[in-house]
């Protein structure tokens, strides 16, 4: 009997591991079976029950890769000493676990408020996270996009932003449109390159699981079946807020994240973060949850300097 398995681009490296070592411990556990690996293929021959006993373990593996992103030798050899059925489930008391990001590398609520942020989420569709600067407010809403993409609770993902900094110089920068406004997109990159395998997520963003645009470009769309966040809200423009939030779907989950003690929005206009806070404060269908210094995941300095800055408003009031 024979079987060939094939593996996604991106899974084939992770799953053969560093020079083949996953293969060949595969093969040790496997002496009767003959294994040939081409590219993202690998053909397996041998007695029928024992390639579909490698057909169960392998199952498992892939599993395991698709859930954390990653396998280490130790997972390829604790699976393969397991029942077939087993597939290895997260560690106990991990609660705050969101996903394990690229190379296994566990991403979780590390705060109280961030874990309130968690629950916020599960228990509503319409979820404001308000707070300064390094308290994981965007990057535990993106964790918790990218766990509902993988679960398939949504069919994609919308992170966008308010491209206030560009306004009319916009055109001054070199570049086409995208080029010219990945910049002030950047960090919504950077939190999905830790969640996601790079050739995952070029996939995604090539054919728009993942979208990431621009405020402006959310005017006339229905989100539906979609994880959306905004970022930076404080931003937004009261017009854009209301454009914003009446572009949600049946099914959709809307995250706002900003800090309303940035706004960098010319003296004229205002924020409309700050206002939607004031309208929708008394609707129960909608949380807020707010972040403070004590969330600060940056450096030890961040903290005391948003403390300091904390302090000043205070005499001003």
């Amino acid at each position: 009997m024979e079987h060939l398995f094939e593996l996604g681009g991106h899974q084939a490296g992770a799953f053969f591991g560093p020079n083949d070592q996953h293969l060949r411990m595969l093969e040790t556990h496997f002496p009767k079976l003959k294994m040939l690996a081409r590219g993202n293929t690998l053909l397996v021959k041998g007695e029928a029950p024992e390639v579909e006993t490698f057909i169960s373990k392998y199952e498992a593996l892939v599993a395991f890769l698709d859930a954390h992103n990653g396998i280490s030798p130790q997972d390829v050899e604790r699976i393969l000493l397991e029942n077939a059925n087993e597939v290895p489930e997260q560690p106990l008391g991990q609660s705050d676990l969101i996903l394990f990001g690229t190379n296994g590398m566990a991403i979780k609520a590390r705060t109280t408020n961030q874990r309130k942020l968690v629950q916020a989420v599960l228990a509503s569709d319409l979820v404001f996270a308000l707070g300064p600067a390094g308290t994981g407010k965007t990057y535990t809403a993106v964790a918790l996009a990218v766990r509902a993409l993988k679960n398939k609770e949504v069919k994609r993902i919308v992170l966008t932003r308010p491209a206030v900094e560009a306004g009319e110089n916009l055109g001054f920068l070199p570049g086409d449109l995208r080029e010219k406004l990945d910049p002030y997109l950047q960090p919504l990159y950077d939190a999905l390159r830790d969640m996601l395998p790079g050739e995952k997520l070029n996939q995604y963003l090539e054919n728009g699981t993942i979208q990431i645009a621009p405020l402006a470009f959310m005017r006339g769309r229905t989100l539906d079946h979609a994880f959306v966040i905004l970022d930076e809200a404080q931003n937004a423009t009261e017009s854009q807020m209301k454009m914003f939030l009446t572009r949600m779907g049946g099914s959709a989950k809307f995250v706002i994240t900003g800090d309303v003690t940035q706004v960098d929005l010319p003296a004229r206009q205002r924020s409309g973060l700050i206002q939607a806070s004031h309208l929708l404060k008394e609707i129960p269908a909608v949380r807020f949850v707010e972040l403070d210094a004590g969330d600060v995941i940056r450096h030890r300095l961040v903290k005391a300097i948003i403390q300091a800055y904390e302090r000043k408003a205070k005499t001003e009031e």
